[in-house]
């Protein structure tokens, strides 16, 4: 482990200023156990985490990294109490001993310069602001997706990433799912033929709120700090539905719908196996409706089609409204379809082909233990944060177009809608004070 003098935390959170006006940079740390000497192997220590965020999500990745021998949870954090309670009460015992740091700052973790990696597990509007501090501070990133709520996050958390030379896994962990790199495989390599379809579906309307009570505000119970769960969201009026599961999904000032979080997912596919749907100029239309039941208001359902001047076209929809779940590439040869109950393809006979080794993909069976291993190597991980930004992006400009009501039109070069002030001014989202990209 690194046993490197940390800088004063104190002393780092009174420079933060950088959230608070743009003046501050992190230093850049890098933690000694997380780096390779060129030419030499990795050294053996074990690499130390932060876990950000340790709700539901936050705790399955906490116990996945727990279980690798080769890294050690050294901290958590989390801005309800009894979460971060629970979180450091699991390490400690799988650890058995009382080792672990509990925040309620993610800032007091960014600081540590024993830290190698950290855990983001947040609630969406954090994803930006987190990883590229993470990144600033040296840190190397696990980071759930989506990597933000708008296109500017993205390409902020991207440029932060490759400037300080971090590695960012992205939690699009189907990419380390054998079903999901075969159906890819497959279509990158030309035995479908030229792929001229791709159908994306996600789940959408099905998701509910789960908080009935009224929607006026409440007092805000001990052990939660409500100003940094809101972060740099409008700040409302307290209200327990604004964290309940899955409640907070469905709100627009913390996530932008299903169509960017659970899309994310086989929009990352479409792009695995297709690259040219995030690489060719495209126009597109959607149709969709927004919530409006309790404090839930984001995307509920949607269907669209994004085009590109090679013909080429990828269709995209909420489950059933037509697509089914999961991804389908379709070509003049045939087709494949996979979602995570499994894998078919037309004709049958394209599941027994065998992939050439040079023409596979990144081969990874654990989205864990890929990670850190490319921590060791510095090499990109199996879903590196240029994926991870485009299969987010996909599903950000598919809402554009839904909440603008019009055909819009892409240029993935420059990222931006050519010539549309009002569709790029919906690239990015305004932050409360003193919060700053």
């Amino acid at each position: 482990m690194n046993t490197k003098k940390q800088i004063d935390r104190r002393e780092f959170l009174k420079r933060s200023g950088f959230f608070a006006a743009g003046a501050f940079t992190f230093p850049t740390l890098v933690a000694s156990s997380a780096l390779a000497e060129e030419g030499k192997a990795a050294p053996s220590d074990r690499i130390t985490i932060g876990v950000i965020g340790v709700g539901g999500r936050g705790t399955d990745n906490m116990r996945s990294f727990l279980s690798h021998s080769d890294a050690r949870v050294v901290a958590v954090c989390d801005v309800q109490l009894k979460l971060r309670q629970r979180a450091k009460a699991i390490v400690d015992q799988h650890y058995g001993d009382k080792a672990c740091a509990a925040y309620n700052d993610f800032r007091e973790i960014l600081a540590r310069k024993d830290i190698d990696s950290v855990v983001v597990t947040t609630p969406d509007h954090w994803h930006g602001l987190i990883a590229v501090g993470a990144a600033r501070a040296g840190k190397d990133l696990y980071c759930e997706k989506p990597l933000g709520v708008s296109v500017l996050e993205g390409q902020a958390v991207r440029d932060a990433v490759r400037k300080y030379e971090r590695v960012l896994q992205t939690g699009t962990q189907q990419r380390s799912d054998r079903k999901f790199r075969v159906a890819c495989e497959l279509a990158r390599n030309g035995y479908l033929g030229k792929i001229h379809t791709v159908n994306v579906g996600a789940p959408g309307p099905e998701y509910k709120r789960t908080y009935n009570k009224p929607t006026t505000e409440e007092p805000i119970p001990p052990g939660v700090d409500y100003d940094m769960y809101v972060g740099p969201s409008p700040m409302k009026p307290y209200n327990e539905g604004r964290l309940a599961w899955p409640d907070w999904y469905l709100i627009w000032d913390y996530c932008a719908g299903f169509i960017v979080n659970w899309g994310v997912h086989h929009l990352d596919i479409a792009n695995w196996g297709c690259p040219a749907v995030s690489s060719e100029p495209c126009e597109f239309a959607f149709k969709g409706s927004y919530r409006n039941d309790g404090l839930t208001d984001n995307i509920n359902d949607w269907r669209g089609e994004f085009q590109y001047a090679s013909g080429l076209r990828m269709t995209y929809s909420d489950t059933g409204n037509p697509n089914k779940i999961g991804c389908e590439f379709v070509g003049d040869k045939g087709s494949v379809y996979v979602d995570r109950a499994g894998i078919w393809a037309e004709p049958a006979s394209l599941l027994k082909i065998e992939i050439k080794p040079e023409e596979h993909l990144h081969v990874s069976d654990d989205h864990y233990g890929d990670f850190l291993k490319c921590v060791r190597s510095r090499q990109d991980p199996v879903s590196p944060v240029e994926a991870g930004h485009k299969a987010s992006y996909l599903g950000l400009i598919a809402e554009t177009a839904v909440r603008l009501k019009r055909n819009l039109k892409w240029d993935p070069v420059k990222e931006e809608f050519p010539g549309d002030e009002e569709a790029n001014a919906l690239k990015k989202r305004e932050y409360r004070k003193p919060w700053v990209l």
